[in-house]
């Protein structure tokens, strides 16, 4: 199959997420992608690995995972979702995205697996697009010869598709409300399916703030016989700066008194927290093992790139995008707001999800935004943005609906002087279709 056939055929397989009215009838399990994995000869078993899962965090934490990785010499994979603008960004190898001659051949030898699986009555269904891009990572990290694997889970961690890995180290980030359809309804249900990473034996970081999630998480730890690093217990950190809204800091561990300095390129001080975290994970890593130490921790930390995330894209006026699509995201942005852009005219452009907290989301940003642009990712799930404006309007100063993402950014241009800010917000698919949009547009504008 051609790399056009190939991408094709796995967006016709479907989202990764179905309506939400259908969740209660979804099946999730483990058996499809253990058998497929399994006629593959078990590539997830060719390197170590790294399983994350969380709310909020897990992506930025699985970068700087793999980022000091490599900056200690060994070849990482790195698998993420969703992309922003390519597919090819969900599967990197040593920091580079499969290519699109790699992600076809790969593609190739697993449609020619699934298909006979099929046939033989070994698959009672099709893989998902999910477990079709999991298996598709794996199959190409074995091949290409990473030595470590970094994997992010899709969503959960008990029946998520990556979660056939026996990793050397489980990491948790955040918990908080998200894909409340599918994982629970209370902070106890999400953990708990978040926590099923957590294998026998397994050496656990965990970074999750509610104490709900960390009794949950401390209870399956006890079940497992796991051993647990909890990210407050680990480390302190002094000397903490900030510059363009990017923090600096110590971070000193408690069992040595080990001081590692840290420069984070990532904005946001939710970002201390996923550093933290990744540096708890690569030391355990170490103790196991792994040639890692404090400098290539450090020196990895610095070079993470993870783009969509509170990412400035341009200057005056300055745009910001922030793939940030659940209250706790929303949160976190509030703050950097307050911190870094106090008395500046905001201009926010918004579009989300159907099965997302709109109305809370829309109560923390709205009402600091001058103007509020309502639209619509390219997404079946979107929610259209005269729906949105009907169901958030009321929290905005000034409110204005322009349906096509393109024409938002260039309204939101049209209002903001040089020395505002434009932040697009409220879907990852959103982040995407902007972020090309704007690389095209400059790209035309500097021709």
């Amino acid at each position: 199959m051609t790399y056009e056939e190939s991408v094709r055929y796995l967006f016709s397989l479907g989202r990764e997420l179905a309506s939400p009215r259908q969740a209660s009838a979804t099946k999730f399990d483990l058996v499809g992608i253990s058998t497929l994995c399994e006629y593959l000869g078990q590539p997830q078993r060719a390197f170590e690995s790294a399983h994350i899962a969380g709310t909020n965090g897990k992506g930025s934490t699985a970068a700087m995972i793999d980022s000091i990785l490599r900056a200690a010499g060994l070849r990482t994979g790195l698998y993420t979702s969703p992309h922003l603008e390519r597919i090819n960004e969900r599967v990197r190898l040593d920091g580079r995205e499969i290519s699109d001659t790699d992600f076809a051949a790969t593609f190739t030898r697993l449609h020619a697996a699934i298909e006979e699986l099929l046939a033989a009555g070994r698959l009672a269904t099709h893989p998902t697009f999910f477990e079709c891009m999991t298996a598709l990572a794996f199959e190409f990290f074995a091949k290409g010869g990473a030595q470590f694997a970094v994997c992010e889970v899709g969503m959960g961690g008990r029946l998520d598709a990556t979660n056939i890995l026996l990793p050397e180290v489980a990491v948790i980030t955040q918990i908080d409300f998200d894909h409340e359809n599918y994982l629970g309804h209370s902070i106890e249900e999400i953990a708990g399916e978040k926590a099923g990473i957590i294998k026998p034996g397994a050496r656990v970081v965990s970074a999750a703030e509610h104490l709900i999630a960390r009794v949950v998480i401390r209870r399956r730890v006890a079940e497992q016989s796991a051993f647990l690093v909890e990210i407050e217990n680990a480390f302190r950190i002094e000397d903490v700066t900030s510059r363009n809204g990017c923090f600096s800091f110590t971070a000193i561990a408690t069992d040595s008194s080990a001081r590692i300095p840290v420069g984070l390129p990532l904005p946001g001080r939710f970002q201390l927290r996923n550093a933290l975290t990744a540096i708890a994970a690569a030391r355990m890593m170490a103790d196991r093992g792994a040639l890692i130490d404090d400098d290539a921790i450090s020196r990895g930390i610095a070079a993470t790139i993870w783009p969509g995330r509170l990412e400035r894209i341009a200057e005056q006026p300055e745009i910001y995008v922030d793939g940030t699509h659940n209250p706790a995201g929303a949160r976190e942005i509030a703050v950097f707001w307050d911190a870094f852009l106090t008395g500046r005219n905001i201009f926010l452009i918004y579009g989300s999800m159907r099965d997302k907290a709109v109305d809370e989301i829309a109560g923390l940003l709205f009402p600091r935004a001058s103007a509020v642009i309502l639209t619509s990712p390219a997404q079946p799930r979107a929610i259209s943005a005269s729906v949105l404006a009907e169901m958030t309007g009321h929290h905005a100063r000034r409110v204005e609906v322009v349906p096509d993402p393109g024409e938002a950014l260039e309204r939101a241009l049209e209002l903001a002087s040089p020395e505002d800010v434009v932040f697009i917000t409220g879907s990852l698919f959103l982040v995407g279709d902007l972020r090309a949009y704007w690389k095209s547009r400059t790209s035309v504008y500097n021709a």
